[in-house]
């Protein structure tokens, strides 16, 4: 994540899948428990294939995909020995977990998990301190050690059963500091990356949905960024309301651009299928992000004292080459830079791999006083056919 920013598929998918409606479903309309679990005796996943979303990953040229092993709901998707409540007891039978490791072993895919930390439940899950709360399972108080207890046994059953693990994604930190939980991990999983929503700080920090940093152009800590195809809901939702391409590159390109790595997540269905209206989006996507990987990472940041007229852009550096990108786009056909270190010896516009023109001019916005000073000005950027994504800049010195 730091030298090694990937870009990543995020996968929510559990029984609010078969809902249609959102991935918290059960809380935000206020179900029946009773209801919303009776949701298992019927799971039956018959057309769930990982490899064949091991496939999609690869085709939209991710590296890793990070799955939701438990969330908010504590519906477990692998064969855990601590619940009943499992995808093991659905009419389904099997453990999907398991299957979606083999699946990324066989085709060279990194596997990372979530877990969320909040559990809707357990009937010791009910966490005051934190957020993300469902309702209690009794109003004489809950001991919240029982809990505690049975993550550290579900997470040790994580890290020790289904093969090597990239990173270990905790969801909504608990405001309870207890740093033998990521020390387990680290003993079991020896390499791993830890994010900082669990019971300690972790490795790397993890900027949600709609985020512009303070920090400038590069993040001073190792970053994941994520964030869904669609607006309302990380699980499948059968009318959602999926981000323009133009927003979604916008949010890859500015993030890994500082430094991050981009988890850009998917939610399956009650019947296992990632649809094609999320599948024909994650494949655009991904046609876009191979166009610009180059730039995207393994990067540094370029220090040189660029002055870019009228865009604001990220400049980044690589095997003696600077990247430009404008994830708000470029307001014209041209860029223009007022301080440069010479000529270039190639421009390319890596969105369609074609070079651009290059030359010294004197601009006429730009004159005063008399005095002017020439621009290396970058001509024939078509802004217009390009209006869909983010542009990036490659310039050999």
């Amino acid at each position: 994540m730091t030298h090694e920013n990937k870009f990543g598929m995020f996968i929510h998918w559990g029984l609010y899948g078969a809902t249609g409606v959102q991935d918290q479903v059960f809380a935000r309309m206020d179900w029946p428990r009773e209801k919303y679990e009776a949701l298992m005796h019927a799971f039956n996943p018959v057309k769930y294939d990982p490899e064949k979303w091991v496939l999609l990953a690869k085709e939209a040229g991710m590296e890793y995909i990070c799955f939701t092993t438990k969330h908010h709901d504590g519906f477990c998707m692998w064969d855990t020995a601590y619940t009943d409540y499992k995808i093991t007891n659905t009419p389904y039978g099997k453990d999907v977990l398991k299957m979606l490791a083999d699946a990324c072993a066989k085709h060279g895919m990194k596997l990372s998990f979530y877990y969320s930390c909040p559990d809707w439940h357990h009937e010791n899950g009910y966490n005051p301190a934190s957020t993300h709360q469902w309702k209690a399972h009794t109003e004489n108080g809950i001991d919240h050690a029982p809990y505690l207890e049975y993550v550290r046994g579900q997470v040790r059953e994580l890290c020790t059963n289904y093969g090597p693990l990239y990173t270990f994604f905790w969801d909504i930190p608990p405001r309870i500091k207890d740093p033998s939980f990521n020390e387990m991990i680290r003993e079991l999983q020896p390499g791993i990356y830890i994010n900082d929503r669990g019971y300690d700080v972790g490795d790397f920090s993890t900027p949600e949905r709609e985020y512009k940093s303070a920090e400038g152009d590069r993040f001073t800590r190792m970053t994941e960024a994520c964030n869904s195809l669609g607006e309302q809901s990380w699980g499948y939702r059968s009318n959602e309301d999926f981000y323009s391409m133009r927003h979604l590159t916008s949010a890859i390109d500015r993030m890994m651009a500082m430094g991050a790595s981009y988890l850009l997540n998917v939610g399956p269905n009650g019947e296992g299928e990632i649809t094609e209206d999320y599948a024909s989006r994650l494949r655009r996507i991904g046609d876009w992000y191979k166009r610009m990987e180059g730039a995207l990472v393994c990067h540094e940041a370029d220090d040189f004292n660029y002055k870019i007229k009228a865009n604001k852009a990220i400049v980044t550096k690589k095997n003696g080459k600077s990247y430009f990108h404008f994830p708000d786009g470029i307001r014209s056909s041209s860029v223009a830079l007022q301080y440069f270190p010479n000529m270039p010896k190639s421009v390319r516009l890596l969105n369609t791999g074609k070079p651009l023109n290059a030359s010294f001019d004197l601009l006429p916005e730009y004159f005063s006083n008399g005095q002017a000073q020439p621009f290396l000005h970058i001509t024939g950027i078509p802004v217009d056919d390009l209006a869909n994504e983010a542009i990036v800049i490659e310039i050999e010195w």
